[in-house]
């Protein structure tokens, strides 16, 4: 199933979990009414702004993980465009008769970096890709390697080998970002303190005579939302916020490959 899909029902599910909850906060607050106790004067205030803070402490931290690392992608394009164009220009120390060859293979490096990035959300293809691009990187340290042994002067070497290293680093860094997530642990709690929340909102709205159906769905449908944004921000190139934008850079040294 697309993790687009899979993402918008467990925050369905965490809005309609929410709900339920202030609902039977609700009703257990009006059965301790019936009781003789009253909810609004239970001495709890203290322990509802903690759990409340700690709700928005939960989410600050989550959503500033996810900020981070959304900037840390798009910061990665650049780097690895920088570093295609750089070490495609070093090509030129190389000897002539080695440099067309190596440049093809560029191009099929290049192309198949765009190749895993655009196929997206079809994993399935993109790991395929992602093989290709290992197969062109090989060819081209191979033939990187064997062009700097026949330059004449050992500078054309210690240029374009760091070029070549470079390129693939952030390459490997590109692509161990896209499994770098917030922790299931944390969304679970995230998740449950959520609930928990609800369930002590319904038990002080419990005092007033009928359920103000605002401050139902506006508890609901924020929390929801801020759930959605961050895990969203956390597969970027998989729902709406998305990294499309900053391709254009790694397009753009496509296309200076004369």
């Amino acid at each position: 199933m697309h993790l687009f899909a899979v993402t918008s029902a467990v925050v369905g599910m965490l809005f309609v979990g929410v709900l339920i909850c202030i609902e039977v906060g609700r009703r257990i607050g009006k059965r301790r009414q019936e009781q003789g106790q009253d909810p609004s004067k239970a001495g709890t205030g203290a322990v509802d702004a903690a759990i409340f803070g700690l709700l928005g402490l939960l989410i600050a931290f989550t959503f500033s993980g996810a900020a981070s690392r959304f900037d840390s992608r798009r910061m990665q394009i650049v780097s690895e465009a920088n570093a295609i164009g750089t070490a495609y220009l070093r090509v030129d120390l190389l000897p002539a008769e080695s440099q067309p060859e190596i440049r093809n293979v560029f191009r099929s490096y290049t192309d198949a970096r765009l190749d895993v990035y655009r196929a997206i959300p079809d994993l399935e293809k993109a790991h395929a890709h992602l093989a290709r691009a290992g197969v062109e990187q090989e060819k081209l340290w191979k033939l990187g390697v064997a062009a700097c042994a026949k330059a004449p002067s050992p500078a054309v070497t210690s240029l374009v080998v760091p070029a070549l290293n470079e390129m693939f680093d952030v390459a490997n860094m590109r692509t161990a970002a896209a499994d770098l997530h917030v922790p299931w642990i944390v969304m679970v709690m995230l998740f449950v303190i959520a609930m928990g929340c609800a369930l002590l909102a319904g038990f002080d709205m419990s005092a007033a005579n009928g359920r103000s159906l605002m401050h139902y769905l506006g508890f609901a449908v924020l929390i929801a939302f801020a759930v959605f944004v961050i895990l969203d921000m956390e597969y970027p190139r998989l729902g709406l916020i998305r990294l499309d934008s900053f391709d254009r850079y790694m397009e753009e040294a496509r296309a200076a490959m004369k």
